[in-house]
């Protein structure tokens, strides 16, 4: 193959996809450096007992681009299945539906709850809307939202997702992550008809579509290095990677260095070295640990629901899931596996905990709920990842762009995907920054950065979707 040398640092959706397009339009040689043995990164899955199971819940939404859907289906085939949303969340001790429906919202959770819904909705329509911009996490949701739903879901969700007070947050925090931030937006989802609320989700596990992005590459050329672990970018013509593998260390030569790792370890690994300024940078951009605690269970299915949501403060989890339940399947009968999150900070009590005591949190928080686990648990096994979610700390703007910035300056050096743009999105976004990106490299191998800054601000605007 003819072209430039590309090396992308991550094989998550973002990096394999990457790959993908530049090899298949030939405008690349690209290497993909992975550090575990598999590709997927956060979004990847692994087998427990023979049962696929993801790094947490992952669904993948039908607002994907057009043209992004249209190639999965072609890389997937008939293992792309089309779900139904089946989940519920637990307020005021009840379990509702979850995407909310209006049923339930009526028949299901405390008349007080509801008369203060009503009441917010009144005086949001009544009073004048507060002049400027929302300062924090906390003003920009009750500003749509009122105090009745901010403080029994979202305040306490989002102290127990990121560790911090919702007036800490961030109001980007707000606008990026709640996607039904404001009365009409949430009316609309919950009066949307339960069939409409659906996604996609690969036979055998989240991660397969990373597996199918990064096979598809490989045919066309791309090489996967797996098990390899990201040392030093030493910046030059060509760049210089510096990587070990197998306890070996390795130098790759590229015009062009990719990178879908979190954004402040990238400016770690730069040699020369970053500006004093900009490395202290770094440490005000952060990002929440979260362990994951999977339950392997002696019964066939433990819930029909795909997955549970605790907003509550006194139970440790976050959500839980069933991975059976996403694809549908029923084998094996004899065994389901349970995931359990729970956000922390790296090196923190919870963080340290083993895999018996990570069990016994989880059970004991599950019976709190009217959930107790009856079943004989066989196993249970942990995951940690030290980079769940970004942070977005109320003033966070500012050293961000004081890294972005910086890195902007460096030649032929591109920070993408959900950690490079220390971004809170969904699958089908990042698929969209990788897309954006190969969009952006000539057949020449010059990338059109003032292209790329148009794909910026579009990705900017990108709303998770729950």
């Amino acid at each position: 193959m003819a072209g430039a040398r590309v090396v992308i640092l991550g094989g998550g959706p973002a990096g394999v996809a990457a790959a993908w397009q530049l090899a298949r339009q030939r405008k690349a040689d690209p290497i993909v450096i992975e550090q575990r043995d598999d590709v997927g990164g956060n979004a990847g899955s692994f087998a427990i007992d023979g049962i696929p199971v993801d790094y947490g819940s992952h669904r993948f939404h039908p607002s994907c681009q057009r043209n992004i859907l249209d190639d999965l289906r072609a890389l997937l085939g008939d293992d792309l299945l089309d779900r139904p949303r089946h989940g519920r969340i637990r307020l005021h001790g009840c379990w509702i539906h979850f995407p909310l429906q209006a049923v339930d919202l009526v028949l299901h959770l405390p008349w007080s709850f509801g008369r203060g819904i009503a009441a917010d909705a009144l005086r949001r329509i009544v009073a004048r809307s507060p002049a400027g911009p929302a300062e924090s996490f906390a003003a920009e949701l009750e500003r749509g939202l009122g105090a009745t739903i901010c403080r029994d879901f979202y305040f306490p969700y989002a102290l127990k997702l990121w560790g911090l007070a919702p007036q800490e947050l961030s109001a980007t925090q707000a606008r990026r992550r709640v996607s039904a931030g404001s009365f009409a937006k949430l009316l609309r989802r919950v009066l949307k008809p339960p069939g409409a609320r659906r996604f996609y989700y690969p036979r055998q596990g989240y991660g397969q579509i990373s597996r199918a992005l990064a096979a598809a590459a490989t045919e066309q050329g791309a090489e996967v290095q797996l098990g390899t672990t990201l040392r030093r970018v030493h910046l030059g013509k060509p760049h210089r990677v510096e990587v070990e593998r197998g306890g070996t260390m390795h130098t790759l030569e590229a015009e062009h260095v990719w990178s879908t790792i979190p954004v402040t370890a990238l400016a770690r690994a730069l040699t020369p070295a970053a500006p004093a300024e900009v490395l202290a940078a770094g440490t005000q951009v952060r990002y929440r640990a979260m362990v994951l605690i999977y339950l392997v269970l002696g019964q066939q299915q433990f819930t029909p629901y795909d997955a549970h949501y605790f907003p509550e403060r006194d139970v440790a989890v976050t959500r839980l899931s069933e991975p059976k339940n996403y694809s549908g399947r029923r084998d094996p009968a004899d065994r389901t596996v349970l995931c359990a999150e729970v956000p922390c900070e790296v090196d923190d009590s919870v963080w340290r905990l083993d895999d018996a005591a990570l069990g016994t949190l989880v059970c004991d928080a599950l019976s709190h709920c009217g959930l107790p686990v009856r079943a004989p648990l066989l196993q249970v096994v942990s995951k940690r990842l030290s980079a769940a979610y970004p942070i977005y700390l109320r003033g966070y703007e500012e050293p961000l762009a004081r890294i972005d910035d910086w890195l902007a300056e460096r030649p032929d050096i591109l920070s993408f995907g959900r950690q490079g743009l220390f971004a809170h999105d969904n699958t089908h976004h990042t698929l969209a920054m990788a897309y954006g990106a190969a969009e952006c490299l000539s057949m020449t191998g010059q990338f059109d950065w003032e292209r790329w800054r148009g794909y910026r601000t579009e990705f900017a605007s990108h709303v998770v979707e729950d």
